[in-house]
């Protein structure tokens, strides 16, 4: 098992999964004996909350706030199975700008190489992905993360913000910056008809993969009600049979590329033909069921 570090962003817009899929991605690393760090990039800092039992850490901006002058190791919780937990956190509500915190973070434990001295394989980073700008562009215009993947479902907003995040990737290819590893599709089970195939089209016009179909699974929310990961409350469940694959996928993964995002109206065009395509699907079901076909 190599100990190189690998560094990787997942992001997704607000609602579709992200850190969900985050803390089991996870999770299922460190049961496949890898040392890893969850890096929560959202302001709200509840990234790593299912890995601690739905508790709540404090973050490196609070720390900064409360104190001045931080130890990094001070802002790093142990979670399940002994992941690194990391919040960012953000400004006071109404204040500054809520990317500082994962700029701050950032500095602060590659300044004081925390990765290296914690001998990670891993460091994952939890990234809101609605808007690629400012601080949240961090893990791709500095390229600290090697590899990005972005949870999307085949809802037009997830497209949209999955489609942004192509542009702000393919911006900063050229200067050093982390390229796309794939979609990976959320809430849309392999046998899930035109939802799969929006998201099939979609990653074939961009010049991209899907790693993994993750379905809708109540499995997920009986687990979370419980503060848990799925992996950890179902461990043999087929829901985290799906994680742990996409883990395996994820781990194996080793050539990321610059994704060809739609611009404005050819994602328009796409997201229209594909209205009309599923409009005449559903009057089509509609005219056989009255038919008693």
């Amino acid at each position: 098992m190599s100990k190189e570090l690998k560094q990787i962003a997942i992001y997704g817009k607000g609602g579709i999964g992200k850190s969900t899929t985050t803390s089991n991605l996870s999770a299922a690393l460190s049961d496949m004996g890898y040392k890893v760090m969850q890096f929560g990039c959202d302001p709200k800092a509840d990234s790593t909350n299912t890995l601690r039992d739905g508790s709540y850490i404090p973050t490196v901006l609070d720390l900064l706030r409360e104190k001045g002058k931080v130890d990094a190791r001070d802002a790093i919780f142990k979670g399940y199975n002994g992941i690194y937990c990391v919040e960012a956190g953000g400004p006071a509500p109404g204040v500054g700008c809520a990317g500082r915190g994962i700029i701050t973070a950032v500095q602060l434990l590659k300044q004081q190489n925390v990765f290296d001295d914690l001998g990670l394989d891993y460091v994952i980073y939890d990234v809101l992905g609605d808007v690629v700008c400012g601080g949240f562009a961090v893990p791709i215009r500095e390229g600290i993360a090697k590899h990005v993947f972005t949870v999307s479902s085949s809802d037009f907003m997830a497209v949209y913000a999955a489609n942004n995040l192509f542009k702000g990737i393919q911006k900063y290819s050229n200067s050093g910056g982390a390229l796309l590893g794939g979609v990976i599709a959320n809430s849309v089970a392999p046998d899930s008809g035109y939802q799969r195939s929006i998201i099939d089209d979609f990653v074939k016009r961009t010049d991209t993969q899907v790693m993994q179909y993750v379905p809708r699974s109540i499995t997920v929310t009986q687990s979370e009600l419980s503060g848990k990961t799925t992996i950890e409350a179902a461990p043999d469940s087929r829901q985290a049979a799906v994680y742990r694959e996409l883990a395996r996928r994820v781990d194996e993964h080793s050539e990321s590329k610059t994704p060809k995002p739609l611009d404005a109206q050819e994602l328009r065009d796409w997201a229209a033909a594909w209205s009309d395509q599923i409009l005449a699907i559903e009057s089509g079901e509609v005219r056989q069921a009255s038919a008693g076909i």
